[in-house]
């Protein structure tokens, strides 16, 4: 077993030790890049959405110094036709970038270890081959003597482009190595496939990669591989019921990745933790303090403030993904810090609205944890005016209420669409932000009505009543209590046993004066 050349199966059959969700089929989709001008692929995902795990899957599959049979004989990938021609037939190259950078005494010294502790490790496995100081050298004459190609699995491959973000001429050096070995023409002659995964996608100057070759499978576009960025919902419905756990809690906190061949990606590592805890919480997020999104929500980008409270509203922020350069440096505008926290897994991205927007509860809180800390006073303010004016509501003190929706539109309503129902809706959603962590939001917007439902149901472990809004325009608050009565909204609370309180809010468009009746529901 080697450092860097064949290192065995170690790392999977620990990863099957554990409770595991076969995820063996993608190597099926890699056999079918082995050897074609596919051969070169990049996955690049957030961090504990199961990048590691993939890589040591295909390190043990792949590998010929080991004999990994009995590890996939009862997965899916020992039903595919390619299973056997593939098993433990290759000389595997696998480097884990992070523990390149954790062993160098200096940065700068790393992408020099790297090539250095490869090539000598090759020499002495290879000790009749001619030597060569360079790495892709090295890897031609090997394959020159042998005839037997390599497969190169590199685990967070981008690591140095987010822990030397500064360092500009390493990168560069970095990416020579990378060109060297995957944008040359022996590639084909060293190569049957290489795998790249880490959490940016490959580097961009201006609209080019740096190695163009690689096809790349993203958070934007994961492509046929968006079954393997995460948990799929049958997935974790299994694993519910298996482990006997809520499915509509555990879909509630860690569900909310889209893609367009797939509508709903949960948190891997989030549902495992949940699991083995028995316990639901934020797990994924505790990877990294909620420093590392305060920094981003802080720059002064045009227009990020506005974009990131109406997220917490729970909508969603078109976005142009286009310009981000693939890197943490180069950040420019709005859009690019939005598609840095897609890639970083703090977003979502809908393709079909190209839009972003906050995918779960876990992600939630660490938002509103970091815009509660943020410099940004507009966003902190609006916090603390949503938790006051919820003790508002339940203190059923109608005039405080009216007086706080109105000054919150006033600070959130733009002029040319201040009076428009999109406005009041946007407004009610904003105002009542300090209900996301003691309820759960639903909406529903009645044909032919024009106005928004809101229901805030409280969450399982909170001792708050529900609270029923109905929003009226140029009409009255009373006439918003009496259509929901005369509708019978409370009955889809039918399974719920505790306190309700009926909300009517009317916006007067002429006066712009908003008014507000609140009362308790009678059963």
């Amino acid at each position: 077993m080697g450092k860097y050349l064949n290192i065995g199966n170690a790392g999977f059959t620990a990863v099957r030790k554990s409770i595991y969700v076969d995820k063996t089929s993608m190597i099926s989709f890699i056999n079918q890049t082995l050897g074609t001008p596919d051969k070169l692929s990049c996955v690049s995902r957030p961090r504990r959405f199961g990048k590691s795990f993939a890589a040591k899957m295909l390190c043990a599959y792949y590998d010929k110094s080991c004999n990994s049979r009995k590890l996939f004989e009862d997965l899916d990938i020992s039903k595919d036709p390619s299973f056997e021609e593939h098993l433990n037939r290759y000389n595997v190259i696998y480097l884990d970038i992070t523990l390149f950078i954790s062993l160098a005494s200096e940065m700068r010294d790393v992408v020099k270890n790297i090539e250095n502790a490869v090539v000598e490790e090759l020499q002495h496995t290879f000790p009749d081959v001619k030597k060569d100081d360079t790495l892709a050298g090295m890897l031609f004459h090997i394959v020159n003597a042998t005839s037997e190609k390599f497969i190169m699995i590199i685990d967070e491959w981008d690591a140095l482009f987010r822990e030397a973000k500064e360092d500009s001429l390493l990168q560069k050096e970095y990416i020579n190595l990378l060109r060297s070995l995957f944008k040359s023409s022996w590639t084909d002659i060293i190569f049957e496939a290489a795998y790249m995964t880490g959490i940016l996608p490959i580097k961009r100057y201006g609209n080019q990669s740096a190695v163009s070759d690689f096809r790349e499978y993203t958070m934007l576009s994961p492509g046929r591989l968006a079954k393997y960025i995460g948990f799929t919902e049958p997935e974790v419905q299994d694993l519910c019921q298996k482990y006997d756990m809520d499915f509509a809690e555990m879909k509630y906190w860690y569900d909310g990745y889209s893609f367009s061949r797939l509508k709903s990606v949960y948190s891997p590592n989030s549902v495992m933790e949940a699991i083995k805890r028995e316990e639901f919480g934020s797990y994924w997020t505790r990877t990294e303090t909620y420093e590392s999104l305060r920094i981003y929500i802080d720059l002064d980008e045009d227009g990020l403030k506005e974009s990131i409270i109406r997220m917490l509203a729970g909508e969603s922020v078109k976005i142009d993904a286009g310009t981000f350069q693939n890197d943490m440096m180069n950040i420019r505008k709005k859009d690019d810090v939005l598609t840095l926290l897609i890639h970083l897994g703090y977003l979502a991205y809908s393709s079909a609205k190209e839009a972003a927007y906050i995918p779960n509860e876990e992600v939630r809180k660490e938002f509103m944890r970091a815009v509660s800390a943020s410099r940004h006073k507009e966003m902190v303010n609006l916090i603390q005016d949503s938790e006051q004016l919820l003790a508002q509501t339940l203190c059923m003190d109608e005039k405080a209420v009216a007086a706080s929706i109105e000054e919150i539109h006033k600070k959130i309503g733009a002029p040319l669409n201040y009076n428009s129902e999109a406005s009041l809706r946007s407004t009610i959603r904003r105002a009542y932000l300090a209900c996301d962590d003691e309820f759960i939001r639903e909406e529903e917007f009645p044909s032919g009505h024009g106005y928004a439902d809101i229901l805030f149901r409280p969450k399982r472990e909170s001792s708050m009543p529900a609270i029923l809004i109905e929003l009226k325009w140029n009409k009255t608050a009373d006439a918003a209590i009496q259509q929901i009565k005369e509708r019978d909204y409370p009955h889809s609370l039918k399974d719920y046993v505790g306190n309700l309180l009926l909300v009517g809010i009317n916006y007067d468009a002429k006066t712009k004066k908003h008014t507000c009746r609140i009362e308790k529901y009678q059963k």
